[in-house]
C-alpha cells in the first residue's frame, strides 16, 4: 500500500487483513461501541451488531473487497474497508479511528490507503454512506473530495444515509 507524506507515517503500519484477522477485533468492537452510543436502536432492534454484520466477511476480500488495519507499535489503531458495489464503483465501510488516536488525520490516511487499492483493483469510483449524527465523518469525506449526494443544508436526521461519491483518478 502507498503512504502520503502529509500524514501521519512514523511509527505506522499499513495491513490488509482478513475480517477474522484478531487485529481487525478492536476496529468491530469499539464501532459496536460507537454506533450504539451515537443511535441506540435506530437501525433495528438488533442495534450495532445487525448493522456490523449486515455483510459478509467475504465481501470484503479480494479480489472485489479489502480491508486495512493502521497499526501503531503493535496496536489497531484505526481502519476501514471497501466491498463491491458495482462492476466499476467500490463501497467504503467501517472507517474508524480508535477514540484515544482521534485528530491525528489517521481516518485521512485509512481513505488514502483505500483509495489506492480500490484504485489497484480497478475501480474507477467510490460510494459510502455516513450516519447523521457523524458530523466529523461527513465533513472528513466533504474534506477529501467526495462529492455529497444528497442536500446539506437538510436536516441530516431527516436523510438518515449521508451518501458520497468520488471519481478515482486513473493511476499515473
Amino acid at each position: 500500500m502507498t503512504t502520503s507524506p502529509t500524514l501521519p507515517t512514523s511509527g505506522l503500519t499499513v495491513l490488509s487483513l482478513p475480517m477474522d484477522d484478531p487485529r481487525v477485533r478492536p476496529l468491530l468492537d469499539e464501532l459496536a461501541v460507537e454506533y450504539e452510543a451515537r443511535y441506540g436502536d435506530l437501525f433495528s432492534s438488533e442495534g450495532a451488531a445487525e448493522e456490523l454484520n449486515r455483510y459478509p466477511a467475504e465481501e470484503f476480500a479480494a479480489p472485489h473487497g479489502a480491508l486495512i488495519i493502521i497499526q501503531e507499535n503493535g496496536e489497531s489503531v484505526a481502519g476501514g474497508a471497501f466491498r463491491r458495489y458495482d462492476q466499476d464503483t467500490a463501497e467504503l465501510k467501517r472507517i474508524w479511528t480508535h477514540s484515544s488516536h482521534r485528530r491525528r488525520g489517521l481516518a485521512r490516511r485509512v481513505l488514502v490507503e483505500l483509495e489506492a487499492e480500490a484504485r489497484r483493483r480497478g475501480y474507477a469510483k467510490l460510494y459510502l454512506t455516513t450516519g447523521p449524527r457523524q458530523p466529523e465523518a461527513k465533513n472528513l469525506y466533504l474534506a477529501t473530495g467526495y462529492t455529497a449526494l444528497f442536500d446539506l443544508d437538510a436536516d441530516p436526521e431527516e436523510i438518515m444515509h449521508l451518501a458520497f461519491s468520488k471519481d478515482l483518478a486513473p493511476r499515473s
